[in-house]
């Protein structure tokens, strides 16, 4: 993603605005604005425990993601983060719990249907088909779409991301680290998602790619996209986030709002290095 172009007003249409999502500040009759409402929960995690064979990697997870948030979920390496959004995309099994999704509980769901339902990862490693073209790994985004409005949509990832325009023809494997981790999030955006699922954004770049990377997906809460984003960078996920949880060996062990947990003292102890 080096000297890579982003358009961070985002193209014109594309999605809601956040406010617009969550129901912000509306007017009264008066001209008084009325308090903001509570986000809908779209995601609601109740009670998972999921296997590796004998192992249990999670506990009786509780967790919610509310429509328009960003939240974030961060941790150790080996705590359990991935697994969990493993659990939620559906391709690691479920030993007990639900994970509900817009009301439904989906653990029985293959993941086909869940990404045809409207939950689309960004997966851990970026994972890009390497021997494709940039443009096509855009259309395999939308593969459990219908043909109809793929084009603009596109048109649509190439006006958010430029220089995605200028490479479209090259083979996805020459891009930088940097570049792979925007075209997979395009991808992932070419699938219309209700839920963005984000696996370690960060993993293998460097501190300034990094704060780009967060700095797009700060522009997609903005536009008001519900992310859940798994990340072991705690300083940076937690200060974009709206809600943040904290795992360790599996469970949950703190919770509350992003930056509030920036100053937790445990937090700071464990993940900031204070």
């Amino acid at each position: 993603m080096e000297n890579m172009t982003i358009n961070r007003g985002g193209p014109e249409g594309l999605w809601l605005s956040g406010a617009a999502q969550r129901g912000e500040g509306k007017a009264g009759s008066e001209g008084a604005v009325t308090p903001p409402a509570a986000p809908a929960c779209i995601l609601d995690i109740r009670g998972l425990t999921s296997h590796y064979g004998r192992i249990q990697a999670l506990h009786g997870i509780d967790l919610q993601v509310g429509q328009g948030q960003l939240v974030a979920l961060v941790g150790a390496n080996g705590a359990g983060k991935t697994t969990l959004l493993r659990a939620v995309s559906g391709v690691q099994p479920v030993s007990a719990g639900q994970i509900l999704f817009r009301g439904a509980d989906i653990v029985r769901m293959s993941p086909d249907k869940r990404v045809r339902g409207g939950i689309c990862q960004v997966p851990e490693g970026r994972q890009v088909f390497g021997p494709m073209s940039v443009e096509d790994n855009l259309r395999l985004g939308a593969f459990t779409r219908p043909r109809k409005g793929v084009a603009e949509d596109i048109d649509r990832m190439y006006t958010l991301f430029p220089d995605l325009k200028i490479k479209r023809l090259l083979q996805a494997g020459v891009l930088s680290g940097g570049q792979q981790q925007i075209l997979a999030m395009a991808r992932a955006l070419m699938g219309r998602p209700a839920l963005l699922l984000l696996d370690e954004p960060s993993m293998g770049l460097s501190p300034r790619l990094v704060a780009e990377i967060f700095r797009i997906i700060e522009g997609l809460k903005q536009q008001g996209i519900t992310i859940f984003l798994v990340e072991q960078n705690a300083h940076a996920a937690l200060s974009i986030a709206d809600v943040g949880y904290v795992i360790e060996t599996g469970t949950i062990s703190l919770s509350g709002r992003g930056p509030d947990l920036l100053d937790n003292e445990q937090v700071k102890s464990a993940y900031l290095g204070m």
